[in-house]
């Protein structure tokens, strides 16, 4: 495990410092990159101090737990890398800079993106809400606080997630980013743009909810042949299995996946309640079957993106 080195303590909370780890394998022998922005569950003191909710109702917005449910991607030779803070408190699947105006004591800087649907929806790089619209903060943040944290949370991650791929295709010709999240099982699909997960839900969406949900932006992200072979294993392994709706993908699928330059990036959904007590937050019995299987996925994926040529022919159609 390697943690990023530690920064100065007046310029960022103490117990975020540092704010995100990596699990480096022993030998380098893949091209995938694991990324896990949504499990961290380091919750800051004066955070709890500003927020209106108790503990388990901002924990319930946590990827809970998702960073161990991949982390068999290591012993395999490929990198995770994941965020310690929650994403309540910073949410990296945002552009550095999607921020609520209304959240904030002072005026935005002119570069900051305030019309985003997600910032509508009180879901920006700062998120101003959790569940069913759940207002996070008794007041408003001052500006300066909001942007401490992009620039010692949400960039440094980003700079190392990136640093990570550009290694992966440096060693390997290609890189394949694997972006790990949870959705809430019990969560309406359909139920409009946002659910209470907090990512776009797109129209048209299945009426019975998955077991997992792969985004690739619609084949914008990521290299068909790679999409299709998480789907048939899980599907081997009893799941059902659901592309793209209700999630296609964030920001990071967006910025990082490029299939014509041989980066990908495949968004990852595991329904919670196939792992874990939604309510209380806790592991369930089903945990351990549940992860053995994502280390077979990631076996799968590893092996096909070895198979070069498949991947690169894929890519340039």
């Amino acid at each position: 495990m390697i943690s990023e080195p530690p920064g100065q303590r007046g310029d960022i909370e103490p117990e975020l410092d540092p704010g995100f780890e990596v699990s480096e394998p022993q030998a380098l022998t893949s091209a995938l990159v694991f990324s896990s922005p949504h499990s961290g569950d380091v919750y800051p003191r004066r955070f709890l101090q500003r927020t209106r909710l108790n503990s388990l109702q901002l924990r319930r917005s946590e990827d809970a737990f998702v960073d161990a449910l991949f982390n068999g991607c290591v012993a395999l030779g490929a990198p995770m890398i994941r965020a310690l803070f929650p994403r309540t408190y910073l949410d990296l699947n945002r552009e550095p800079y999607e921020l609520d105006p209304r959240m904030f004591e002072g005026r935005l800087p002119a570069f900051a993106n305030t019309r985003s649907i997600r910032v509508a929806g009180g879901l920006g790089t700062i998120p101003r809400v959790v569940g069913q619209a759940q207002e996070i903060y008794a007041g408003r943040l001052p500006l300066e606080e909001g942007l401490r944290r992009i620039e010692k949370l949400h960039k440094p991650y980003h700079a190392r997630l990136s640093a990570l791929i550009d290694r992966a295709q440096l060693n390997f010709g290609l890189a394949v980013l694997v972006d790990c999240h949870s959705m809430p099982s019990a969560v309406s699909p359909a139920g409009g743009l946002f659910s209470s997960h907090g990512r776009e839900a797109m129209a048209g969406a299945p009426k019975q909810k998955a077991d997992f949900v792969l985004g690739d932006r619609h084949g914008a992200s990521c290299a068909t042949v790679l999409v299709d072979v998480v789907e048939a294993e899980l599907r081997s392994q009893g799941f059902s299995v659901a592309r793209n709706k209700p999630y296609a993908g964030g920001y990071i699928t967006e910025n990082y996946g490029a299939p014509a330059a041989n980066r990908h990036a495949l968004q990852i959904e595991v329904s919670r309640g196939l792992y874990m007590d939604e309510h209380n937050v806790v592991r369930s019995e089903r945990f351990e079957e549940v992860r053995a299987a994502m280390t077979r996925v990631a076996a799968a994926l590893a092996e096909t993106a070895a198979s070069r040529l498949v991947v690169l022919r894929d890519a340039a159609e």
